[in-house]
C-alpha cells in the first residue's frame, strides 16, 4: 500500500510577539539616589506613553506584569507588526536608565498563529482578523508557557494524518470553549524562531482559571499523548500607577 507523507498544517500569521522577562536588582534599585530613580521612572513613563500611542494607531500593544516566584519580577509583553518593531521596543528598554537595574530572566519570540488541518483559512474572514491581532486586556492576570508536540516513537505528532490531527484538535478546542468568557487564549508559533514550537498566553481576571483549564486540557489526548510543556510564568497586570507603586517612585 502506498504511504503518503502527512500534510503540514495550514497557518495564518498575525502580530509578532516578544515575551521579555526581567529580574529587578531590588537592593541596587532601592539604594540608588532618589533623583536617579525619579529620572529612570520619567524615562520609563515616556516609553509607556510611546507604546500607548502605538496601540492607539493600531500598530501593536504592550503590557507590563509583575511575575510571581523568583523566575522573574517583570514581564514586558509586546505585540507588533514585525520583528523590527519588536527589536526597537527591546532596544529602548535595554538603553533606558531602568535597565541598569534589570537582568534578563527569560525571553520568547513567536508569531500569533491560527492553524487549520483541513485547508487554508480565509484571512479576510471577519472572525479571523481579530484573532490574528488579539486585544489583550488591560488588567487581570497572565499565564505564559512554551510547548512542543511530541516526536517520540509511536507518539509522533508530525507523522499523524491531517484528518486525525484535526479530530484531536477539535476535541481540544471543545475543552477550551468551556472557558469562554473566563479565559482568553492566544497561541503563537515559534518553529524556527525559538527553542519551543509554540507559546501559549492565557489571560483571566481569576488566576485559578489557569489551573482549571490547563488541568482539564491535560486529559485531552492531544495533550496527554502529544504535548510537552516548558516552564509556566504567571503574573498580574501593572497599570502605570501600579508600576510606580511597585518601583516605589
Amino acid at each position: 500500500m502506498e504511504r503518503h507523507a502527512p500534510e503540514p498544517t495550514f497557518t495564518l500569521e498575525g502580530w509578532q510577539v516578544l515575551h521579555d522577562f526581567r529580574t529587578l536588582d531590588f537592593p541596587a534599585w532601592m539604594a540608588a539616589p532618589k533623583e536617579e530613580r525619579a529620572a529612570a521612572w520619567e524615562e520609563l513613563k515616556g516609553l509607556l506613553g510611546a507604546w500607548r500611542a502605538l496601540e492607539e494607531r493600531g500598530l501593536g500593544l504592550s503590557r507590563v506584569y509583575q511575575v510571581v516566584t523568583k523566575k522573574a519580577d517583570l514581564l514586558f509583553l509586546h505585540f507588533r507588526e514585525d520583528l523590527d518593531a519588536l527589536l526597537e521596543a527591546e532596544e529602548k528598554l535595554n538603553k533606558s536608565r531602568l535597565a541598569r537595574f534589570l537582568r534578563p530572566a527569560y525571553g520568547f519570540y513567536s508569531v500569533v498563529e491560527l492553524g487549520s488541518q483541513t485547508g487554508p483559512l480565509d484571512p479576510e474572514a471577519p472572525y479571523i482578523k481579530p484573532r490574528l491581532r488579539p486585544r489583550v486586556p488591560e488588567g487581570g492576570y497572565v499565564c505564559f508557557y512554551p510547548m512542543n508536540k511530541r516526536r517520540q516513537g509511536a507518539d509522533n505528532w508530525y507523522l499523524l494524518p491531517a484528518k486525525e490531527r484535526a479530530e484531536l484538535m477539535k476535541a481540544h478546542g471543545e475543552t477550551g470553549r468551556k472557558y469562554q468568557g473566563k479565559v482568553l487564549q492566544v497561541i503563537s508559533g515559534a518553529q524556527g524562531l525559538d527553542d519551543w514550537e509554540w507559546g501559549v498566553d492565557l489571560f483571566s481576571e481569576d488566576p485559578i482559571q489557569f489551573k482549571k483549564i490547563v488541568y482539564e486540557m491535560r486529559f485531552d489526548e492531544v495533550s496527554a499523548r502529544y504535548g510537552e510543556f516548558g516552564p509556566f510564568y504567571v503574573g498580574r497586570h501593572l497599570s502605570p500607577e501600579a508600576l510606580a507603586r511597585f518601583l516605589e517612585v
